[in-house]
């Protein structure tokens, strides 16, 4: 249930995101579902490997680099997906930072309404 809820309001975060900077576009509620579990896998599965490939650049640029992985997830997810539009970098990097702190909000409010034991 937890991770459901968290899906739903991730996807429901894409949506604001789209509604708050006109460089993100979704689509409908379910183009945003499915950009949710995508970035999600992409976050999961690739951006481990792309963290520690650029340890050096991200230890010399004080974590700022992080900025710029976070920004290529996003822009990665709208390229697999027709229903995420994302026109450019810059729109890639404000787009996944509404949606990072959109993303820590949720985090929070899910942790306190399914209390982990």
């Amino acid at each position: 249930m937890k991770t459901l809820t968290r899906w739903l309001l991730l996807a429901g975060a894409l949506l604001l995101v789209a509604h708050l900077y006109p460089g993100v576009v979704v689509t409908s509620f379910t183009s945003a579902l499915i950009a949710a579990l995508v970035l999600g896998l992409l976050n999961t599965l690739l951006r481990p490997i792309l963290v520690l490939l650029t340890l050096p650049v991200t230890v010399l640029t004080l974590g700022l680099f992080l900025f710029i992985i976070n920004a290529l997830m996003f822009w990665a997810a709208a390229s697999l997906l027709p229903g995420l539009i994302v026109t450019g970098f810059w729109a890639a990097l404000i787009g996944s930072l509404i949606y990072s702190l959109c993303g820590m909000v949720i985090d929070v409010l899910v942790e306190r309404i399914f209390p982990s034991d």
